[in-house]
């Protein structure tokens, strides 16, 4: 890499979280990917691999290819389910430390990179270019089997990233690249709400606590399924749970044991009866689960449990 203007490391520009999107003639308008943030540096036939905080990448995708130049690119590794989905799940399995696992991986469900920044091309680097110029030279760039993100500048064409992708990242069209700095970039998330069956809690750290209520859904064989968890509660909803709950509490209980509340994790937990119901928000579903903490909003008297089904993590 030696004779590219940019060398490892490269911290990628970051984004700002806001709630809706900026609209104005001075921004365009991405689809946000759920994948790992990669710079690539690509140096005639030969590719490195950059995560996004600086360690290398490459000997976990080595299917991963990039057309022969000299060009440093800004993006998402992917990989995609057969509905044209990421999935997430499936690039975590790939940090593996076993080349031959990887390998395997790598020809059952190769990733692809999902361009969305130039960086530097030849000799010179665009940091200091607006993004304008550096999306126009991206898109002369770009070809198979790396892919091009889509932008627009109009909003309204980037609704429907908010409502059935991962959200929407807006680029100020003159802003330069700031490598490991949160300006020019805003990231709007695609929230959604499901209502849920609490099926059991974890106790907070204070005594008479509750720390997080666990979440279920009913598969179609009317199993329920735990998908993710809520938390972030006041000190005193913490006190105000733990009286609510006792009531429902079945008696059985774990720590530090295989579980299907666990979830791979030393932490306690305490079945409730599957009768009340949830809603709660969030933002990020994988593999059925609610990938981060899901945010509670209200309790739903007038849910039945039995209406709530796992079919909401798809529709919703």
């Amino acid at each position: 890499m030696a004779k590219l203007p940019l060398s490892p490391p490269v911290l990628p520009q970051l984004a700002r979280s806001r709630s809706e999107l900026p609209e104005g003639d001075q921004w365009a308008y991405e689809p946000k990917w759920d994948g790992f943030r990669a710079i690539a540096f690509v140096d005639g036939k030969e590719a490195y691999l950059q995560s996004r905080n600086g360690r290398p990448l490459s000997r976990y995708f080595p299917e991963v290819a990039f057309p022969p130049g000299r060009y440093v690119l800004d993006g998402e590794l992917l990989i995609l389910s057969q509905d044209g989905k990421p999935h997430f799940d499936a690039l975590q399995m790939r940090l593996h430390p076993a080349a031959s696992r990887v390998q395997k991986l790598a020809a059952e469900m190769p990733a692809d990179f999902m361009a969305f920044d130039l960086l530097a091309l030849k000799d010179e680097v665009l940091l200091d270019e607006p993004f304008r110029k550096r999306r126009k030279a991206l898109e002369g760039l770009v070809r198979k089997p790396v892919s091009l993100t889509p932008c627009t500048s109009d909003p309204t064409e980037a609704e429907p990233w908010l409502r059935g992708a991962e959200g929407v990242i807006a680029k100020d069209l003159e802003a330069p690249y700031l490598p490991g700095e949160r300006k020019g970039m805003f990231k709007i998330k695609r929230v959604r709400t499901i209502d849920c069956v609490v099926v059991g809690w974890r106790p907070g750290k204070e005594e008479g606590t509750v720390g997080s209520l666990i979440l279920g859904l009913y598969d179609d064989a009317r199993e329920l399924q735990v998908v993710g968890h809520t938390s972030a509660f006041s000190l005193k909803k913490k006190r105000e749970l733990r009286k609510l709950l006792a009531p429902y509490e079945t008696g059985e209980r774990g720590s530090a044991e295989p579980s299907r509340w666990a979830a791979g994790r030393e932490l306690e937990w305490i079945s409730v009866r599957p009768e009340l119901v949830a809603e709660v928000s969030f933002d990020h579903v994988s593999g059925q689960r609610i990938r981060h903490g899901a945010a509670f909003e209200r309790w739903r008297e007038d849910k039945d449990p039995g209406e709530c089904k796992i079919d909401q993590l798809e529709a919703a």
